[in-house]
């Protein structure tokens, strides 16, 4: 049995939820899932008091919709002294969580086929383990929700690019099947020339560009398909063959571009792919607005397509498959005509842009969601910047927030977040991307950030080695999200996000969207999509640790006389009881 939780969405399927929860009373513990996009937060609490010495962790098994077998998550980590006779030939890459329980009280789950329609199904069983190592299993729980592909069917969905070249999914799916090298172009520059020659190439930009390629490719394919349609594009990297060909075939009579042309866009792909579009015919802007044309816009308005997209992720090689992206997509002729009046303010004046009814905030009008944005650059009176801060110092429960550059980018944004971190009653965790690795700020309170790089060279085994940019010999910015969550567990929960760095230039020198979505559903995507990159990157923390410790990361037997069991600082320490409690 399990219990189904889902806010009020009008004539919408109401099994398309926020989060679901088992039922089971015989268990000694609850379940709480989060639904994501493509993803699902699974959150767990002991029932009553702590829980005993010898339990050893939870084992979590996955059933897909279509599919009648749970299938076990895997973990990378077992039992102290379980390898200490196996060579790193023999070791198995992963175990079943039934052998080798998750030591924790929450996991992100990926689902290799996130995208179907209906019910994914989730059983979670505690383990335990007897004094001659021997494990058993107690009562578990079930619970069950969709993690349909639109976030609002036929009105809203959140997409996200899946930017997991950092890690051990990635390097087991297709760095060991060829070289990477042989992936992604070795630079930007010559991005719309490259060619691949990586045996898995499609399957790995499928995988990698997620659930926003797909979006964004559908979007130009539907624009295509309908005769009527006209499309308008901003574009700040644009680098990708497959989206420059997809613009050639709209034609010169029914799509216009603008593309950035500051510095870093000068000599590149960019003016390749402006030559090339000119001389398909099509009309090609470019410009900088005073500093940068930062945006990532599409709009198609036909007799059968109507729809817009914004958000963070670039037409670009990095922007769907190397960096933690997100597009948003609004369908409706409301939001086309927001979003194309915008484009023809930049292409007819980009000077007075500023004062424009494009720089207020505007509302898209949806019954069932309450989305506004804005454009960038603002005149001092439209100005963005002070009420996200005075938002973000209104909060009450949590805040969760993926910012690139955050670390370089002093002023409002930063020390809202940084008064917000210090306050006990609010649950603060981030991740910031610098060209030299990741800032990440977990769980609050009063816990500063934490420096962390990919695994690189000489990672220890069971883990490999990681590219750690655009290709092995490149880096830069991974993580590119602009994003901010607040209070996703309550009424109140809303989400700033779009192509704006917070920043003093992205308010008021570039071209930018920003989005703020007053939606529990979506806080919650966007809350489970900041808390995946965070635990993906402060399980580097640790592993740094073992490593300068001269130790290998491994699950905890039960403790000996005097010793604290696996879970006793999720009891004892503010930070991780908060964390424990927020979630489950």
């Amino acid at each position: 049995m399990m219990r189904f939780v889902a806010l009020p969405v009008g004539g919408l399927d109401m099994t398309n939820m926020c989060f679901a929860e088992g039922a089971s009373a015989d268990a000694p513990f609850t379940l709480k899932i989060h639904r994501g996009e493509g993803m699902a937060l699974l959150a767990m609490n002991w029932r009553e008091g702590t829980p005993p010495d010898d339990f050893v962790g939870f084992g979590i098994e996955s059933r897909e919709p279509d599919a009648t077998d749970f299938f076990p998550i895997k973990n990378r980590l077992t039992f102290e002294g379980s390898l200490e006779d196996a060579s790193p030939l023999t070791r198995p890459a992963s175990y079943s969580t039934l052998e080798a329980p998750i030591q924790k009280f929450r996991w992100v789950h990926f689902p290799f086929h996130a995208d179907k329609v209906g019910e994914f199904t989730y059983r979670v069983t505690p383990v335990f383990m007897d004094p001659d190592g021997s494990l058993r299993r107690g009562p578990p729980q079930e619970a069950s929700l969709e993690l349909a592909r639109e976030t609002y069917p036929g009105i809203l969905n959140v997409a996200f690019t899946r930017g997991f070249v950092a890690s051990q999914a990635f390097v087991d799916r297709y760095q060991a099947k060829g070289d990477i090298s042989t992936l992604l172009p070795p630079s930007s520059k010559v991005g719309l020339t490259f060619q691949p020659s990586h045996p898995e190439a499609q399957d790995a930009y499928d995988w990698m560009g997620f659930e926003a390629r797909r979006e964004i490719l559908a979007a130009l394919d539907a624009a295509i398909a309908d005769p009527t349609a006209q499309v308008g594009i901003v574009a700040f990297d644009f680098d990708l063959p497959e989206i420059l060909e997809k613009v050639k075939t709209l034609g010169k009579d029914r799509v216009r571009i603008i593309i950035d042309n500051s510095d870093d866009h000068v000599g590149g792909a960019e003016d390749q792919a402006e030559t090339a579009l000119r001389a398909a015919g099509i009309p090609v802007l470019r410009q900088h607005m005073a500093k940068l044309q930062h945006n990532k816009t599409i709009y198609v308005d036909g007799k059968d397509v109507q729809l817009a997209i914004g958000g963070s992720t670039n037409m670009s090689w990095r922007g769907l498959f190397v960096q933690n992206n997100n597009a948003v997509v609004l369908r409706g002729p409301r939001a086309v005509t927001v979003f194309k009046a915008a484009f023809e303010q930049y292409w007819s004046g980009a000077d007075a842009f500023g004062g424009s009814d494009s720089a207020g905030w505007i509302a898209l009008g949806y019954d069932d969601v309450d989305v506004s944005i804005t454009f960038s650059p603002h005149s001092g009176k439209k100005s963005a910047l002070q009420g996200i801060g005075d938002d973000i110092a209104k909060a009450t429960s949590s805040i969760f927030y993926s910012l690139a550059f955050l670390a370089i980018t002093p002023g409002t944004i930063r020390e809202a977040l940084a008064k917000s971190t210090s306050d006990p009653k609010l649950f603060v965790a981030g991740i910031s991307d610098q060209h030299t690795g990741i800032e990440v700020a977990s769980g609050s309170s009063n816990r500063p950030p934490t420096f962390v790089a990919p695994l690189g060279a000489g990672a220890p085994e069971p883990f490999r080695s990681e590219p750690s940019g655009l290709t092995a010999k490149g880096g830069g910015t991974r993580m590119h999200h602009k994003l901010i969550v607040l209070d996703f567990n309550t009424d109140a929960a809303r989400v700033y996000t779009g192509s704006y760095n917070m920043s003093k230039a992205a308010d008021g020198s570039n071209g930018e969207n920003l989005l703020l979505i007053r939606d529990r559903r979506v806080a919650t995507s966007y809350m489970v999509e900041a808390l995946s990159m965070i635990d993906h990157y402060e399980f580097r923390v640790a592993q740094a640790a073992a490593k300068e410790a001269g130790k290998r990361l491994q699950l905890k037997r039960p403790p000996q006389a005097g010793g604290k069991a696996w879970w006793a600082e999720d009891w004892s320490d503010a930070r991780k009881i908060n964390d424990r409690l927020l979630f489950a």
